[in-house]
């Protein structure tokens, strides 16, 4: 098993909820079961598959689930695309929300990498 909570990708995913939280706070009524619940179910998949995957024994199968957090943090980023096409966030918000995706992705990967080698 693998101490995910000193993960620094870890703990930066957990703010990640919160500013996912916190911008999809003021998306319209209409939005709340489809796009402002699928933004936060994606960002919370980045923590949980990762605090998933570092319950199995091997590395392989951590290295799995941390595709799967990926995957999520492209799938957060497809919600930004969505929300600006709809005008629901600024360009700064949209900037914070891509890089910080980016970053997240960025840190994943090279933790992923770190056990196939």
């Amino acid at each position: 098993m693998h101490k995910y909570e000193d993960l620094n990708v870890y703990k930066k995913a957990l703010v990640y909820t919160k500013t996912v939280r916190t911008s999809t706070k003021k998306f319209p009524k209409e939005e709340l079961y489809s796009l402002t619940s699928q933004f936060r179910r994606a960002a919370d998949s980045i923590v949980l598959n990762i605090s998933e995957g570092a319950g199995n024994y091997s590395d392989k199968e951590f290295a799995r689930f941390l595709t799967y957090s990926i995957r999520s943090g492209f799938e957060c980023k497809g919600c930004v695309d969505i929300a600006m096409t709809n005008e629901y966030l600024n360009e700064e918000e949209e900037n914070r929300l891509k890089n910080d995706a980016n970053e997240i992705i960025a840190m994943l990967d090279g933790l992923y990498k770190s056990f196939n080698k």
